[in-house]
């Protein structure tokens, strides 16, 4: 098992231009045959660290990323392009490619972030029992008919209640809530909760909608740099029709505060 930093390494390529990075994609990042969404946006937020020099804007704030092809595992290139930088941020556009093809396209705020609380929140964190309680997401769901090489390197465990979904009688709430961590004992940081922002399984298997829901768009804000330790996941469906879903993921650090929020829209199958 690697770890997330070994995943996400990037090498300069001066010969390429300025602001051209070489990526080596981890297949074990991966939901099925296909890259994790929130594992892609972690390889161009570092592109997006590293080209900022990290000069007072050391920090993803926020990402609006579409996913125009899936990336396949191994060899990629990012290209990042600025476009301001001021005093607390900077705005830069960064391009997944592979083969001269754009495959992932982002822009991406940077900016200093620190463990300050809000000043008022309306966002309380999900109600989840311990841990220890919850149900372990396998590597091998029974009855998904993929793999998931992503719950080896995310360690989740989903919320009893709402496990249904798994025994055939899901409760069509359109809500998902989990405790995840990284595998490799690594705390979070302001990258790997891009992951976190987008968990499996979907909002949609609590609809009954079991099944492939690549993400087409998503947007993420990261508010606070996260207090070491597992950290809450709440997944919530919003609207579904038209073969799309959009859902909301929030994230609560073990002291109770919102580290990070983000909007989807992803394909699913809805049946005729």
């Amino acid at each position: 098992m690697g770890t997330f930093q070994e995943a996400t390494a990037l090498t300069a390529m001066p010969a390429r231009g300025a602001g051209v990075y070489g990526a080596e994609l981890d297949p074990q990042w991966s939901v099925g045959t296909r890259l994790h969404g929130g594992y892609l946006l972690a390889v161009l937020g570092r592109a997006a660290c590293l080209s900022s020099g990290g000069a007072g804007h050391p920090h993803v704030t926020a990402v609006s990323a579409s996913f125009v092809q899936p990336p396949e595992p191994g060899a990629a290139e990012v290209r990042v392009e600025t476009l301001r930088v001021g005093r607390s941020l900077a705005q830069v556009r960064a391009t997944l490619a592979q083969r001269d093809r754009p495959l992932v396209e982002a822009l991406i705020t940077l900016g200093a972030l620190d463990d300050t609380g809000p000043w008022w929140s309306a966002a309380e964190p999900v109600e989840i029992p311990p841990r220890e309680e919850c149900f372990p997401a396998p590597a091998n769901p029974p009855g998904a008919g993929f793999p998931v090489p992503l719950m080896d390197v995310v360690e989740q465990h989903i919320h009893p209640e709402h496990l249904a979904f798994a025994f055939g009688a899901p409760a069509r709430r359109g809500l998902i809530a989990t405790w995840q961590r990284l595998a490799d004992g690594s705390d979070w940081d302001p990258l790997s909760l891009l992951v976190a922002l987008d968990p499996v399984p979907p909002a949609s298997y609590d609809l009954g909608l079991p099944g492939w829901v690549p993400t087409v768009q998503l947007s993420a804000y990261v508010r606070r740099l996260p207090a070491p330790g597992p950290v809450r996941v709440r997944l919530q469906a919003t609207d579904v029709g038209g073969d799309r879903m959009d859902e909301t993921a929030q994230i609560w650090d073990h002291k109770g505060r919102l580290v990070a929020q983000a909007t989807q829209l992803a394909a699913v199958r809805i049946p005729a």
